[in-house]
């Protein structure tokens, strides 16, 4: 990024024409942006915009009614053109950007043997490349303010990985990752990082999970690691089904954390994050995994006619 790039993101405060807090939600067309959108429109001691894809603004410009405090707007957090010129905007605007909440993401299900190389890009940029480049957007404001939050929402499978989520977790993993070392950096200058940890929600963003090609075929054919598929895929739905965790009981949390910051990193938010995050703790992961392994819904039947416990005891020789 060129020098004039940095030079054009510095704030001077005599200038700021917003006395209240800019908040910026991503991924505002449904689920936790969708409900903490709502929350933000009642609510005026906060200035929000709220970001979606090209294809929701119709929706969201229908429900919420633009006014001097409440701005939607189309983001593709995966362009960095689109981000760049969003926070120039509201920087014209308002002259300040106090919290970003990067929410949107997206989730391919696949063995890692059925993932391509375009829904793994895909992926990476949704939940991870994007967020730290909108991250990198607003650092400089908040920088030259001395002052800001930066709140990434990540899940348990950024705490540890399952069977046909392993894209999904990676790019989780790589999300707590970096964020863990923008606390550091931040602190020193004012700048408050949370990095909130979601269980499973009750709520229509299962809809939004997406199979890859190859994985799609396998359960159509009953291929390969379609066993996978058949096990998997019911279990996460029907935990998601029956938690008491909504979409609108979390945005209520997440108002809370924008309210008050947490000066610690991770903030698990559900009952099921937490009980992860101790037993991550507690259980040597050697064992963990192994007990995992063996009370996943049908893992005996993994691996179907390829199962090393379905071969000739010579085969299983060979193969140890």
């Amino acid at each position: 990024m060129s020098k004039a790039v940095f030079e054009n993101f510095n704030v001077d405060l005599n200038k700021v024409r917003c006395q209240n807090p800019v908040v910026i939600v991503t991924g505002c067309s449904s689920g936790i942006g969708f409900e903490l959108a709502k929350i933000l429109y009642q609510n005026p001691d906060y200035n929000a915009v709220i970001t979606c894809r090209a294809h929701s603004m119709l929706t969201l410009q229908g429900i919420f009614t633009e006014n001097e405090r409440f701005m939607v707007r189309e983001l593709d957090i995966t362009k960095d053109d689109n981000i760049y010129s969003l926070i120039h905007e509201i920087q014209d605007l308002w002259g300040r950007v106090d919290v970003i909440v990067n929410n949107a993401a997206v989730c391919y299900r696949a063995v890692v043997e059925h993932m391509d190389f375009e829904s793994e890009q895909t992926q990476l940029r949704t939940n991870y490349l994007g967020p730290m480049s909108l991250i990198r957007s607003v650092l400089p404001l908040m920088r030259e303010q001395r002052s800001g939050h930066i709140i990434n929402i990540s899940s348990v499978s950024g705490m540890l990985a399952m069977p046909t989520m392993g894209s999904y977790s990676a790019s989780k993993h790589a999300l707590e990752g970096a964020t863990e070392a923008l606390w550091y950096e931040a602190r020193p200058v004012g700048i408050k990082v949370n990095l909130l940890q979601l269980g499973f929600i009750n709520s229509a963003a299962v809809k939004n999970v997406i199979l890859t090609p190859k994985a799609h075929m396998s359960t159509q054919l009953s291929g390969p690691h379609s066993e996978y598929y058949k096990s998997m895929v019911p279990m996460i739905e029907m935990l998601m089904r029956y938690s008491w965790n909504s979409s609108e009981t979390i945005a209520y949390k997440i108002m809370k954390i924008i309210r008050k910051p947490k000066s610690y990193l991770r903030v698990p938010l559900t009952f099921d994050a937490i009980l992860f995050g101790i037993i991550k703790k507690i259980v040597p992961s050697f064992i963990l995994q192994r007990i995992l392994y063996w009370t996943l819904p049908n893992s005996k039947g993994w691996g179907g006619r390829w199962s090393v416990a379905k071969t000739s005891p010579a085969l299983k020789k060979i193969t140890k």
